[in-house]
C-alpha cells in the first residue's frame, strides 16, 4: 500500500482564500486519478463540503474523537491523500495538536508524507505566522501561498524582511494563485460545483448544465494557471510518486 499523505491548508487569518486553494487541490488530484478525501474543519456549516460533498466530511479539529476520525484511519482509507481545510485562526494550534499526538514525529520518520499549504495575507502579521509555524513543520513540504483571488497585494515592505521569515523554513517553496474574474468566481459559487465540473458544463449531479461559455473559459484558463503552479513544485511526485503522469488537462 502506498504511503498515506496529509495536506493541511490553513492560515491564522481569515479571508485569504484557504478553501479556494483546497478546492483546486481536490480538482488537481482528481485529474491525476489520485484517491483523495477531505475534511472541512469549519464546523458546523462548512464551505468545502458544499463544493465537494462526496469527498468531504465536516469535523471539529479540536475534538479528540474527530482527530481520531482523521488520523486513525490514514492506514485503512482507500484515499491516498487526505486534504484538511483548517478553519481560520487554527493553523498554529492544529500543528501543535499534531505534534502532541506524535503525527509530526511519524512524518519525520517517513511513515507519512506531510505537506502544509500556508495561505498568506498581505500584512506583516502574515509573516509572523511563518515564524510561529516554522517551529512545527520540520521536514514537512511547506508551501507559502500568495492567493490573489481577492485581488490582494502582497508584501509592500522590504523584500529582505520577507526573506528573513521565508528562510526560517527549510525547503519552503512559493506558490502563486492568480486572480479569477469576479463574474466567473461568482458563477462558480452560485453553481456550488467543483471548478472542473463548471468547466465541463456539468451540474453537481453530473447532468448537463447551462453555464456561460465565456465564464467557463475564464475558469479553465485560471485553473490551468493554478495547476501549472502545482506542477512546478512537483506536487504529484511528492504525494503520489506512482500516480499517472499523462493527465488529460481538463483545465486546458
Amino acid at each position: 500500500m502506498a504511503k498515506p499523505a496529509v495536506v493541511i491548508v490553513g492560515a491564522d487569518k481569515g479571508g485569504v482564500g484557504k478553501t479556494t486553494v483546497a478546492r483546486t487541490l481536490l480538482d488537481y488530484f482528481g485529474a491525476h486519478h489520485i484517491p483523495t478525501r477531505a475534511f472541512d474543519t469549519e464546523t458546523p456549516r462548512g464551505t468545502l463540503t458544499r463544493f465537494h460533498p462526496d469527498h468531504t466530511d465536516i469535523v471539529d479539529v479540536n475534538s479528540v474523537s474527530d482527530q481520531m476520525k482523521i488520523f486513525d484511519t490514514l492506514g485503512s482509507t482507500p484515499a491516498q491523500v487526505t486534504v484538511i481545510d483548517i478553519r481560520a485562526g487554527l493553523l498554529s494550534s492544529t500543528l501543535q495538536a499534531l505534534s502532541d499526538i506524535g503525527f509530526l514525529e511519524s512524518a519525520k520518520k517517513g511513515q507519512i508524507t506531510f505537506a502544509v499549504f500556508h495561505i498568506l495575507g498581505p500584512s506583516i502579521a502574515s509573516l509572523q505566522e511563518i515564524a510561529e509555524t516554522a517551529r512545527f513543520v520540520g521536514d514537512a513540504s511547506y508551501f507559502l501561498v500568495k492567493n490573489h483571488i481577492n485581488d490582494t497585494s502582497f508584501f509592500d515592505w522590504d523584500p529582505a524582511t520577507y526573506n528573513s521569515y521565508f528562510n526560517q523554513i527549510k525547503n519552503a517553496q512559493e506558490i502563486t494563485i492568480p486572480k479569477l474574474n469576479e463574474m466567473a468566481t461568482e458563477q462558480v459559487e452560485v453553481a456550488s460545483v467543483p471548478y472542473v465540473q463548471f468547466v465541463a458544463n456539468k451540474s453537481g449531479k453530473g447532468e448537463a448544465a447551462n453555464y456561460s461559455f465565456v465564464l467557463r473559459g475564464y475558469v479553465r484558463h485560471w485553473l490551468g494557471q493554478v495547476w501549472a503552479e502545482y506542477d512546478k513544485v512537483k506536487l504529484v511526485d511528492l504525494l503520489s510518486p506512482k500516480a499517472e503522469s499523462n493527465v488529460r488537462q481538463v483545465a486546458g
